[in-house]
């Protein structure tokens, strides 16, 4: 069973009922033998202090001792007393900040985040990317105008049961009963699965790494190892820690927020694929071209391009060649010149984003190859076929492509 607890300073003063929520005292929590014992367990700890060394610090302690998952982590309790954090996330947050906060006229302003929620609707976007950063039921945060009439984050704290102002109490239990009911984890399943798994996925990508179909396969493959499988977006990264397992389906880049939720995944004892080092090696392909030069591996003739020896490349591999943005996947960032005007204007742009571009001899294929490796040793290998008549695996200058997946023509080794 996946007991969910709602831990208090007094639960008798926690009027409302939340379905499939047990409410427990700090004290019980802390010294009854039968939660050292509760398995499948997610703990949410509501009290009122949280300094070290208190009932509240203790809760999330021992929660994470006893491997209960606790909202929030002793991390975030720690990061909560950090001012510096405060300013790098009002700068990192600034545009949602001001555009959230223009029309108050006052110089001073309390956000209450409830379950990643506020009762406004107007402040909900931000209020889930400070619940994101971080994760706990019950948060407060103050912003104060800068004398040049601007805003920023001053302070964050978190929000006991017992200060939750009356007029907000019924809809807190609303936005609770929300929260839990959320997604497959909550499903009646004729056995208990013996892990969680989070799918990351962007509903928006027009090339994905899986489509529709591939990640209901991902699903049932799961379920069948009795794994709780559920797709999850970028919004809900403050609710990684709920899970034992992520697997990214979004094209992983360093730079944006599939690396963010690698980091707070493995951070949390996740297992992930892509894990943040294999993010940062292999989605770069400089230091896939060092590593395959340093280990002798065969590969089309390569140069590291910088803005000293563009003018030596052709010299070195001909025409025509491809050039590829470091971070290129997918077909994008990699394009094939014909001619030297044509190398100049693609080597010009590609230098503007970034130091190190990569160039090759043009080799066709009627397929690229790719290997998954776990834990370093080879699982599978498939191909990956060019769209018709293009020496790519998309055209990316046609409206309708030939989309092709990992495994549609792969075999396992």
């Amino acid at each position: 069973m996946n007991h969910i607890l709602f831990v208090v300073d007094n639960p008798e003063r926690w009027k409302f009922d939340v379905s499939g929520v047990t409410v427990v005292s700090a004290r019980q929590y802390l010294t009854d033998p039968q939660f050292l014992r509760m398995r499948s367990c997610r703990v949410y700890n509501l009290c009122r202090h949280y300094r070290y060394q208190s009932g509240g610090y203790y809760v999330s302690l021992l929660a994470e001792a006893r491997g209960h998952r606790p909202l929030p982590r002793i991390t975030t309790i720690q990061d909560l007393k950090t001012s510096s954090i405060f300013r790098a996330i009002s700068s990192e947050l600034d545009d949602l900040i001001q555009k959230s906060l223009a029309p108050l006229q006052s110089d001073h302003f309390t956000l209450s985040i409830y379950f990643s929620r506020n009762v406004a609707k107007r402040y909900e976007r931000l209020a889930r990317q400070l619940f994101n950063l971080f994760p706990a039921p019950l948060l407060r945060a103050e912003f104060n105008k800068t004398a040049e009439s601007r805003w920023e984050l001053s302070g964050m704290s978190l929000i006991s049961a017992s200060g939750i102002p009356a007029e907000h109490q019924e809809t807190v239990v609303d936005y609770a009963r929300e929260y839990f009911s959320r997604g497959n984890l909550q499903v009646r399943r004729r056995t208990q699965p013996r892990f969680s798994m989070a799918i990351l996925a962007d509903p928006s990508d027009r090339t994905p790494p899986s489509d529709d179909k591939a990640l209901q396969r991902f699903i049932r493959a799961a379920e069948a190892q009795s794994i709780a499988a559920e797709i999850i977006t970028r919004d809900d990264y403050g609710h990684i820690a709920e899970y034992d397992a992520l697997f990214i389906r979004s094209t992983t880049v360093v730079n944006n927020y599939t690396f963010r939720f690698s980091r707070r995944a493995q951070s949390e004892g996740l297992v992930v694929i892509d894990d943040p080092d294999s993010i940062i090696r292999c989605a770069n392909k400089v230091f896939l071209a060092e590593t395959f030069e340093r280990h002798k591996i065969n590969a089309p003739k390569t140069v590291i391009v910088h803005k000293d020896n563009k003018n030596l490349v052709l010299m070195q591999l001909g025409l025509p060649c491809i050039l590829k943005q470091p971070d290129s996947s997918f077909s994008q960032g990699v394009v094939k010149v014909k001619t030297k005007e044509e190398y100049e204007t693609a080597i010009q742009q590609l230098l503007e984003k970034s130091d190190l571009i990569i160039a090759q001899e043009f080799v066709p294929t009627e397929f690229d190859w790719r290997i998954g490796i776990i834990d370093r040793k080879p699982l599978y290998a498939c191909r990956y076929y060019m769209a018709r008549g293009h020496w790519q695996i998309y055209d990316h200058s046609k409206k309708r492509q030939r989309k092709l997946w990992a495994g549609r023509h792969g075999g396992i080794v």
